[in-house]
């Protein structure tokens, strides 16, 4: 996939490290921003139903030539779809929406614990992985008391969770207990969603002297800790630019001073007490 390192997910499947996240991308706006991706070289479009971009997502890979099985296309489930039967459904309409037969990585958006319903799509997910229609099936902002709640009750392991992560919010524990049981750690939000982190003078300092943007500095720590990520750009320059993070190297002393970042601070809700 045009040079991009992978990661084996748990049913063998690979997918990129780095892909092009559209989440807030008006559905009238996604086509030439997605388009500009993949021209960059991105194969990894993550897009979910919420957005109400699909169609737009799959009207740039259509346009785009790029053959199906050199493309890997992500999208989710929203709160409100939640349920067994709903979930088979919103799974059509999206693919639907998309132009598409198959999905490479299909996930559950949010747990929404107050529906209480995350156990049944998850049984949903997993009949739409048994058949084909969905070469992986995931997670999105769970907690390990959500994960473990799907061990304990269903049979297949989610292959990623993906979930804020950036150097405020390095989400260590989480990413120890994906490591222990085989899931794949992707983030959201990864170079801080506009709010600061890039201003940061550790940051700003890691990428003078690597002659580099700070966009691409945290990008880099992101990748060397294993991490596939999805930075959102409607800048032709930016998202061209935030994919050029494989030619170079952070030290130790670079990845230290990035990790020392770590406050806990979130950009967005918190899964434990999210209400929608």
């Amino acid at each position: 996939m045009t040079g991009v390192p992978t990661r084996a997910l748990n049913n063998g499947v690979e997918i990129p490290m780095l892909g092009f996240g559209v989440f807030q991308i008006p559905p009238d706006e996604v086509v030439a921003p997605v388009a500009t991706a993949l021209e960059a070289g991105y194969r990894l479009i993550d897009t979910a139903a919420v957005y109400g971009n699909e169609e737009g997502v799959g009207k740039a890979l259509a346009d785009s030539g790029i053959a199906r099985d050199e493309l890997f296309v992500t999208t989710k489930v929203w709160n409100e779809d939640q349920g067994f039967d709903a979930t088979l459904r919103a799974f059509d309409t999206s693919l639907d929406k998309l132009g598409l037969d198959t999905v490479d990585l299909y996930l559950i958006h949010w747990p929404s614990p107050r529906r209480g319903l995350y156990v049944e799509s998850w049984k949903a997910l997993e009949r739409i992985y048994a058949e084909g229609r969905a070469r992986a099936i995931g997670v999105s902002n769970f907690t390990v008391a959500h994960l473990q709640r799907l061990f304990d009750e269903t049979g297949v392991v989610p292959a990623t969770n993906q979930v804020e992560l950036h150097p405020e919010l390095p989400q260590d524990e989480l990413r120890a207990f994906h490591d222990e049981h085989g899931i794949v750690t992707e983030a959201w939000s990864p170079i801080g969603a506009g709010k600061g982190l890039l201003e940061n003078p550790a940051v700003v300092d890691v990428a003078t002297r690597l002659g580099r943007t700070p966009a691409q500095a945290v990008l880099r720590w992101h990748v060397q800790r294993g991490t596939v990520v999805i930075p959102k750009s409607v800048t032709p320059e930016r998202i061209r630019s935030n994919f050029e993070v494989f030619d170079f190297e952070l030290g130790e002393a670079d990845m230290a001073a990035i990790s020392g970042l770590a406050s806990g601070r979130r950009l967005g809700p918190d899964p434990e007490t999210a209400t929608f």
